[in-house]
């Protein structure tokens, strides 16, 4: 059995269930998507999410792997529930614990020394991340016993927030730049407080424009299919392109922007733009003061 869609060029915002990996997930979509015998060209997601998150996992297909990249780099939101008085091997609820401390910070304290970790930070990573060392995943050191010791990175804190504080937990809302470890910013934040803790609940609620609104279980998708549905929760490839202008062009300016070349005189000012043939998108542009430059042509 085959189904028709018009286009297999976009994004499917995935609702990853706990568990499961980023990898494991765009491997489910392939299997939902070949059971009704749709095989896309191409198909990878945006942005790694750990297999004890949920959340917001962007599955390109087609030719929004191009943009792939773009979402690594986007800003990501994340909820997370952390947990006061132990602290574990990989600052999360797998690790074994490996300090401990009575001490129970309150709404207040907690409130308080927020400030201190929003805007531009530094950030050492978990050793438990897929990070290289001399070649290696850190984890797979990690796993094996051997001290992981990672640099400090600069990250930025753009929002966080408290969401609720009981005598044992805290669960925060944050806005963070790409590179930020969040299992890492919990752990800084208890030893702020004078305690030790460690991450138990971590939900991804944005992914650069796309949110939890957006988002697909993955059983729901695969009645979508069944169904006959795709279009339903397959996003355009310029979904991932909202923070983009558009940019007109005429047949001729799609033609050589399509073979790569590049365009002189146009009156547009400097920057980023997607540069559009009517409604069809051709091409990732930069202009500068010379000229328009490919950087991504899609071939629809």
């Amino acid at each position: 059995m085959s189904i028709s869609v018009p286009s297999l060029n976009g994004w499917l915002i995935l609702d990853k269930p706990i568990g499961l990996s980023s990898a494991q997930g765009v491997a489910a979509v392939k299997r939902i998507l070949r059971g009704v015998g749709i095989r896309p060209d191409r198909i990878g997601h945006g942005g790694t999410l750990d297999p004890l998150a949920t959340g917001v996992l962007p599955i390109a297909i087609g030719e929004a792997t191009k943009l792939a990249g773009r979402m690594l780099d986007a800003t990501k939101g994340y909820d997370f529930t952390v947990k006061w008085g132990e602290a574990t091997t990989t600052e999360d609820a797998e690790g074994a614990v490996i300090a401990t401390s009575d001490m129970r910070p309150d709404a207040a304290a907690i409130a308080a020394v927020l400030p201190r970790f929003t805007g531009a930070i530094d950030q050492v990573p978990p050793a438990f991340s897929a990070l290289k060392v001399d070649g290696q995943r850190a984890y797979a050191l990690a796993r094996a016993g051997e001290a992981v010791m990672l640099a400090t990175r600069h990250v930025t804190i753009l929002h966080l927030d408290l969401v609720h504080a009981d005598a044992g937990s805290a669960t925060l809302s944050a806005l963070v730049s790409k590179g930020t470890y969040i299992r890492s910013l919990a752990r800084d934040i208890a030893l702020a407080l004078g305690t030790v803790g460690h991450v138990t609940m971590l939900r991804r609620t944005k992914a650069g424009p796309f949110t939890l609104g957006q988002a697909i279980a993955l059983d729901k998708f695969e009645e979508c299919v069944q169904e006959r549905a795709l279009e339903q929760v397959i996003l355009p490839l310029m979904a991932g392109l909202d923070d983009i202008p558009a940019l007109a062009i005429d047949p001729d300016e799609a033609a050589a922007l399509r073979q790569g070349r590049r365009l002189f005189g146009h009156p547009a000012s400097p920057g980023t733009y997607l540069a559009c043939l009517g409604t069809v998108p051709v091409a990732l542009v930069e202009i500068d003061h010379e000229a328009v430059r490919v950087l991504r042509g899609f071939n629809l």
